[in-house]
């Protein structure tokens, strides 16, 4: 058992912090986002399931452009691109299937 408060927080992106938990099939990381921050389009092996705990997340996914605001998730399929614009400062919580060992 962790506190989340005792996690170490990794800078990823410029703009982007989290703190990173890891199983052995799965990650969960806990995002602090400032507003204008952009993830580049990107894809990865793994699901992905993005809550938007506070703030609007603009994201592009496979194409389609979706403005996420507070209380939305969303499923990205393995190998779908997808981008990200932090249109306020956010708070999110993303899921990814097999674990990010890239993360660790």
């Amino acid at each position: 058992m962790q506190h989340l408060n005792d996690i170490p927080v990794k800078q990823t992106l410029p703009g982007f912090s989290g703190k990173m938990v890891h199983g052995d099939t799965s990650s969960l990381v806990f995002w602090e986002i400032k507003k204008g921050s952009v993830s580049p389009e990107h894809h990865h092996v793994h699901e992905q399931i993005t809550y938007i705990m506070e703030g609007e997340l603009e994201m592009v996914i496979g194409g389609e452009k979706y403005i996420m605001p507070a209380g939305t998730v969303h499923v990205i399929p393995s190998h779908v691109p997808h981008s990200a614009l932090a249109i306020t400062d956010c708070k999110i919580i993303d899921s990814f299937a097999p674990a990010r060992d890239d993360y660790r």
